[in-house]
């Protein structure tokens, strides 16, 4: 049975949680409503990254890792992630734009949540004072850069949660140097998106604007379906659907995909000899000789293709 004085204690703490949460709210701007990690805050949540980091604080994933990237299929990036214990970096379920173009970029968050007029007009009349003169999608969409995926959470609405039009959506095009976008939520003008060049991930199609929600973060951690986004997380999308890896993680999920691509390439030429099962290939081969032979034929192609690298 709980003492009076244990449930005074825990009351005590809880009330110390709630005051600690209301103060970081007020230290940055915006944050009655807009919620926006500091430089910080970036660098703090993604501490494990490797690399340099952009402007803002988020992890920059390097550019010719990027171009790597694209040659990802959502198994060879499946294989580390499992691994390592990252269980929910998979997104799937989506119309995709463009199945036959690839999609490699840095996450650039942002979280809309429904309308609430009491909160709304709070946080307009701050986002005012500190100098925005409103809270909409193209607060966010003027903040890309070239090399960002545009993620964003709008709680798979339809009607009235469409992040972008044609035109906006060459916009983001242009801004992000055709990074791409993923969107839980909608677009509309499907007709002009379609002809521009840039991979996109939707729920769904409606006519109708953006409305009756509320502008609630910029970079940080967003849902996308089963999936925590953090910013600055490797976006990699193919006609499957969408994988978000951790920085810490991409150098090793590249170099484990040229592997498994080499192994895929040696068990083909296996078969194709028609000489063996496919027991007796397929996942390993039973035999030390063969597994000597796949070996050497994995060092030779490693080697080969580090090189061609290494050229370009």
């Amino acid at each position: 049975m709980r003492t009076p004085q244990s449930l005074f204690d825990k009351l005590s703490m809880s009330a110390a949680i709630a005051v600690s949460a209301i103060a970081l709210m007020a230290a940055a701007p915006l944050r009655a409503q807009l919620l926006t990690f500091s430089r910080q805050d970036l660098v703090d949540y993604t501490a494990e990254d490797p690399f340099d980091r952009l402007p803002d604080g988020r992890p920059k994933v390097p550019d010719d890792l990027l171009e790597r990237a694209r040659e990802l299929s959502s198994e060879e990036v499946w294989a580390v992630l499992q691994e390592k214990g990252f269980h929910n970096q998979y997104a799937d379920g989506f119309q995709v734009l463009h199945p036959g173009k690839p999609m490699a970029g840095r996450a650039f968050t942002v979280q809309f949540m429904p309308s609430r007029p009491d909160i709304d007009n709070i946080a307009k009349a701050k986002a005012k004072d500190h100098g925005l003169a409103r809270l909409t999608n193209q607060t966010a969409i003027d903040m890309l850069q070239p090399g960002d995926v545009l993620i964003v959470d709008l709680f798979g609405k339809k009607v009235n949660g469409t992040i972008v039009g044609d035109n906006l959506f060459y916009y983001v095009m242009k801004a992000t140097g055709g990074g791409g976008l993923v969107v839980d939520g909608s677009i509309r003008d499907l007709n002009g998106i379609s002809e521009i060049g840039m991979p996109a991930y939707f729920r769904s199609v409606d006519p109708t604007p953006i409305g009756n929600v509320m502008l609630t973060g910029i970079n940080v951690p967003v849902r996308i379906g089963g999936v925590t986004v953090m910013p600055g997380d490797l976006v990699v999308g193919d006609r499957e659907g969408v994988y978000f890896v951790p920085p810490q993680l991409v150098k090793e999920v590249l170099d484990r995909a040229d592997e498994i691509r080499i192994h895929d390439e040696w068990t083909k030429k296996k078969f194709d000899e028609g000489k063996y099962k496919s027991s007796e290939i397929y996942s390993a081969p039973a035999d030390p000789k063969l597994q000597r032979e796949y070996q050497e034929y994995l060092k030779r192609r490693l080697e080969e293709i580090r090189k061609q690298r290494s050229s370009n």
